[in-house]
C-alpha cells in the first residue's frame, strides 16, 4: 500500500519493549519484593485457618440447631395428636439433638472472648440452656400424665387399663395425689428456663442481615416463656386441689347452670336449666336436675328489679335467678345469682358453679358418633332444614318452649314456660352415660381435648369456692373475668331483651378503626353491622308454634379503657350513656334488629393515653357464648388486621 512501508513480522527480530518516558527519564517495572509476598502468604494461610477454625465449626453449630429444631416439630406434632407414648420418645430424641448442639457451641468457646462476637455467642449459650430446662419440665410433665393416659384417652400405656370406666377413673383420681406434687418441679425448670431468655437482649441484632426476624423471635419466646411460667405459678395451686375437687377424698358438688347463648345474656346466655353434680373420687353423678323456673318459682320476697330489666323487660318487675347474670364478668354475676340462689326452696349448697352453652351439647353430640338419645328423643349435630342449624338446638328449643297443649284461655308467657320439661337436665345425662361407659380411647380423648377448647372459648367457665382452686381456674382464663391490661382495651358485651333466639340468625362484623392526631391523640372508631337473614317465626302461641326468630332486642355495652371519652354515636335507639365499672369506661345504648332486616351501630372516642413509641398494645375480651364474629382493624382506613374473634385475643397495633 503507498505511503506504508511492509512489515515482515516472520523476520522482526524480538527485542524488549521501549521504556515509558515520563518527564524524559525511563520508568522501570515494578515487581512486588519478597517481603510482600511472604506476607501474603501468611495472610491467607491466616485466613484459612481461620475458616478452618471459625467458619466450619459454625456451619456445624448451625447445622445442629436446624436439626434440633427439626426434632422439636416432630415432638410437639406428637403432642397435637395426643400420642403421649411417642412424645416421651421424641422428647429424648430432642435432648440428643440439643445435647450435640451444646457440644458444637463448647467447641467454640474461643469466640467468647471475641469484641461483639463474644455476644453473640453468649445468647447462643443462654438459649441452649433455656432449652434444656424447658426440656426438663417438658419430661416432667410427660412422665407425669403417661400414667393416665388410657383415662384420658391418650395414646400411651397408662396404668389403668383394667375394671370398668368407672373404676379406672376412681383408681386415677385416688393416685392423683402422688402426681400433683410434680408441679413444683415443673415450676422450678421453668423459672430456670426464664432466666436464661431474659439473659439475651433482643436489641443486640441490628435490623440488617436478617437481624430483625431474629429480633422478633426472641421477644416472642421471652414473651411465651414468660406467660407459661405465671400460668404454671397461677395453676400450681389449682393442680395439687384437683384430687379434693374431683372428690378424693370427699366427694364434692357443684351447680351446674345452662346457659342458652341462641337468647344471649351478659355470661353468655339465658339461664334456662340447671342440675346438681356430685362427684365421688371422679365419678360424676346427678342428683337433681330442672328448669330453673322451677328454682325461680321456689324464691320469695325478690327484690325489685335493677334499672335494665325494667328498662327493657318492662313485664318483668322483680330479680328473678334466670335474670342474674347482668355483669359481664362471670364471677360478679354468680354472686348475685347465689344471693338469690340462697333464698330458693330447691337449695342445695354447692361447692362450686360450672356454666355451659349449646356450644357444648353440639359439639360434644358430634363427637359421640353424632347420635345421643334422651328422653325418647333422638338428639343429632347435623343441620336441621327448619331452622338452618343443629338439629339439638332445634329440638332442645322445641321441647322446652312449645306448648304441648295449648289452652286458648291460657296464652301468657308464664304458663308456656310452665310446661316446660327438664330436658337439658336429661340429656346432659345421657351425654355423660354414653360417654363414661364407652371405652376410653373410643371418645375420651376426644372429648378431653374439646372440652380445653370449649374452655378456652368460654362456652364452659368455672367459680370454684375455694380461693386457691379459683385462682389457678383464672390463671387458665376460665373463669369468665374481666380482665386489667395496660393499653388499649375492647370488650363488646350484649343481651338479648327479647325474648326469641334471634342471636341463633343475627350475624355481627366490627371494625375497629385507628385515628392518630399531630397532637399524638388516638381517636378510635366502632363499627358493628348486624343482619338477620332468616324470616321471621310465627309467634303466636294460640298456634303453638315455635318462636325463635323474632326482634332481636339488644342491650349493648362497650367497656374500653379507663378515662376513655365519648365523641360520637349513631345507631342507639336511646341516648348514649357513660360511666366506669369494673376498671373500665362503658359506654351503653340499645337497638332492634328485625329478621330479614339489618341495623348499623357505631361509636367514636378518643383512648386515656397518647401515642409513644407507635405501637399500641390491644386486648380483645371475647363474650361468653359468642363465636366467629369477624374483626377488621384499621389504622387511618387501611385494613391491617382481620381474623374471626373465637378467644381473647392480645396483639399490637403499629400507628
Amino acid at each position: 500500500m503507498e505511503g506504508f512501508n511492509k512489515i515482515d513480522l516472520e523476520a522482526a527480530p524480538s527485542r524488549p519493549a521501549d521504556p515509558i518516558i515520563i518527564n524524559n527519564r525511563p520508568k522501570a517495572r515494578r515487581s512486588l519484593p519478597k517481603k510482600s509476598l511472604i506476607v501474603l502468604a501468611v495472610l491467607a494461610a491466616v485466613l484459612l485457618v481461620f475458616g478452618l477454625i471459625l467458619i466450619v465449626p459454625v456451619q456445624k453449630a448451625i447445622s445442629d440447631a436446624k436439626a434440633t429444631f427439626a426434632q422439636i416439630k416432630i415432638t410437639v406434632d406428637a403432642l397435637k395428636k395426643q400420642n403421649i407414648a411417642q412424645a416421651s420418645i421424641e422428647l429424648d430424641k430432642t435432648k440428643e439433638k440439643l445435647t450435640q448442639t451444646q457440644k458444637s457451641l463448647d467447641a467454640m468457646g474461643y469466640l467468647g472472648f471475641i469484641p461483639i462476637v463474644g455476644i453473640y455467642y453468649s445468647d447462643a449459650q443462654h438459649l441452649v440452656k433455656a432449652g434444656f430446662y424447658s426440656l426438663d419440665a417438658a419430661r416432667v410433665l410427660i412422665d407425669s400424665i403417661e400414667p393416665y393416659a388410657d383415662v384420658l384417652g391418650l395414646k400411651g400405656q397408662g396404668s389403668f387399663v383394667g375394671g370398668t370406666a368407672s373404676q379406672r377413673i376412681q383408681t386415677a383420681v385416688t393416685t392423683m395425689g402422688k402426681i400433683t406434687p410434680h408441679i413444683d418441679d415443673i415450676a422450678a425448670h421453668m423459672v430456670e428456663a426464664q432466666k436464661e431468655i431474659d439473659a439475651v437482649d433482643p436489641n443486640h441484632y441490628p435490623p440488617i442481615f436478617g437481624g430483625q426476624k431474629i429480633k422478633k423471635g426472641l421477644s416472642d419466646v421471652r414473651q411465651l416463656v414468660d406467660q407459661g411460667v405465671t400460668f404454671v405459678s397461677d395453676a400450681r395451686p389449682l393442680i395439687k386441689l384437683l384430687p379434693s375437687l374431683l372428690g378424693d377424698p370427699k366427694e364434692k358438688k357443684y351447680l351446674v347452670l345452662f346457659q342458652n347463648d341462641k337468647e344471649l345474656r351478659p355470661t353468655g346466655g339465658f339461664i334456662t336449666a340447671y342440675a346438681v353434680f356430685r362427684i365421688d373420687k371422679g365419678v360424676i353423678h346427678v342428683d337433681r336436675s330442672d328448669d330453673i323456673y322451677a328454682l325461680d318459682n321456689g324464691i320469695f320476697g325478690k327484690s325489685k328489679a335493677p334499672a335494665p330489666i325494667l328498662k327493657y323487660l318492662p313485664q318483668v318487675p322483680l330479680l328473678n335467678l334466670r335474670d342474674s347474670n347482668l355483669s359481664p364478668d362471670f364471677v360478679t354475676s354468680m354472686d348475685m345469682f347465689n344471693s338469690l340462689y340462697k333464698k330458693a326452696s330447691g337449695y342445695t349448697d354447692v361447692d362450686g358453679i360450672i356454666a355451659l352453652d349449646t356450644n357444648v351439647l353440639v359439639s360434644t353430640i358430634k363427637i359421640l358418633d353424632d347420635e345421643v338419645y334422651a328422653g325418647g328423643v333422638k338428639f343429632t349435630s347435623k343441620t336441621d332444614p327448619r331452622c338452618d342449624c343443629p338439629q339439638v338446638i332445634y329440638e332442645l328449643e322445641s321441647l322446652v318452649s312449645t306448648p304441648k297443649s295449648v289452652d286458648l284461655k291460657v296464652t301468657t308467657l308464664a304458663a308456656v314456660q310452665a310446661q316446660r320439661k327438664d330436658m337439658i337436665g336429661v340429656l346432659l345425662y345421657a351425654i355423660m352415660d354414653k360417654a363414661l361407659k364407652s371405652s376410653p380411647k373410643l371418645y375420651w380423648g376426644a372429648l378431653f381435648q374439646d372440652m380445653l377448647t370449649q374452655v378456652q372459648q368460654k362456652h364452659v367457665m368455672f367459680y370454684i369456692y375455694n380461693k386457691d382452686a379459683q385462682i389457678g381456674v383464672e390463671s387458665l382464663n376460665a373463669g369468665g373475668r374481666i380482665r386489667p391490661f395496660e393499653g388499649d382495651y375492647l370488650h363488646i358485651n350484649q343481651a338479648n331483651f327479647g325474648g326469641a333466639k334471634s342471636n341463633l340468625f343475627v350475624q355481627e362484623t366490627v371494625t375497629q378503626n385507628y385515628e392518630i392526631g399531630g397532637d399524638g391523640v388516638i381517636t378510635k372508631k366502632i363499627t358493628i353491622n348486624y343482619k338477620n337473614p332468616h324470616a321471621p317465626s310465627d309467634c303466636n302461641l294460640e298456634r303453638g308454634n315455635l318462636c325463635i326468630n323474632a326482634v332481636l332486642r339488644d342491650w349493648i355495652r362497650v367497656y374500653v379503657p379507663q378515662g376513655s371519652k365519648l365523641i360520637d354515636s349513631k345507631g342507639s335507639e336511646v341516648k348514649m350513656t357513660s360511666y366506669d365499672e369494673l376498671g373500665k369506661t362503658v359506654f351503653e345504648g340499645f337497638l332492634t334488629v328485625r329478621p330479614k332486616g339489618a341495623a348499623i351501630f357505631s361509636m367514636s372516642y378518643t383512648l386515656p393515653f397518647k401515642v409513644k413509641d407507635g405501637n399500641l398494645p390491644l386486648y380483645i375480651q371475647k363474650q361468653p357464648g359468642t363465636g366467629g364474629n369477624e374483626y377488621t382493624t384499621e389504622v387511618r382506613g387501611t385494613k391491617v388486621d382481620n381474623f374471626p374473634l373465637l378467644t381473647d385475643k392480645e396483639t399490637k397495633i403499629h400507628l
